[in-house]
């Protein structure tokens, strides 16, 4: 079993990043957990995004574990399917609530995001997600874990897995992470 330090958790908040109630910042303020920072929350560009995430792995002292949110996910996805570095700088990865950027709303709200990265992850993943989630159908999410070779975990009606959905700490996913880590 590897022993994880808080600082090899990285949380890879979605567009606009996560507000102070999100589970995301609430596991930051509790566990640690580093918060990935981009340049534009208001205004994501996928390249942009995929850069900030390559040169701080660069540096990175140990292989993280990534924990991702809405957009977060496909930005792993995407990054993971360019960089070289995917094999031997992520231990894992939580993928929560991905956003379907082919969704005709999300596509126009997030142009440059489409195409999603469809390609298997080099490395152990669990996607979660909700039977009602505004931004992605539990089908397509389902389509998403398949594709990228992740454990699919349904979060019942838990809407997108944010703050809206009133989940607090969201100890359930933050056990599901846990043994994430255990097991890899």
């Amino acid at each position: 079993m590897t022993v994880f330090n808080p600082s090899d958790v990285w949380l890879l908040p979605g567009w606009q990043d996560s507000d102070a109630g999100h589970w995301q910042s609430r596991w930051q303020q509790r566990w640690g957990y580093q918060r990935l920072a981009q340049h534009d929350w208001q205004r994501p560009l996928r390249g942009d995004w995929s850069a900030r995430l390559q040169d701080q792995l660069v540096d990175a002292p140990a292989p993280v574990v990534l924990v991702a949110h809405s957009l977060g996910c496909m930005l792993t996805a995407w990054w993971a399917a360019h960089s070289p570095l995917a094999r031997s700088k992520v231990r894992a990865a939580l993928l929560v609530a991905p956003g379907d950027v082919e969704q005709q709303d999300l596509r126009q709200q997030l142009p440059g995001w489409a195409p999603v990265a469809l390609q298997p992850l080099p490395f152990p993943s669990v996607l979660v997600g909700s039977q009602n989630d505004p931004y992605c159908t539990p089908e397509r999410a389902q389509a998403f874990a398949k594709a990228w070779g992740s454990q699919w975990v349904d979060a019942g009606a838990a809407g997108h897995i944010n703050t809206a959905s009133g989940l607090g700490d969201w100890d359930v996913g933050h056990a599901l992470l846990q043994n994430l880590m255990k097991d890899n």
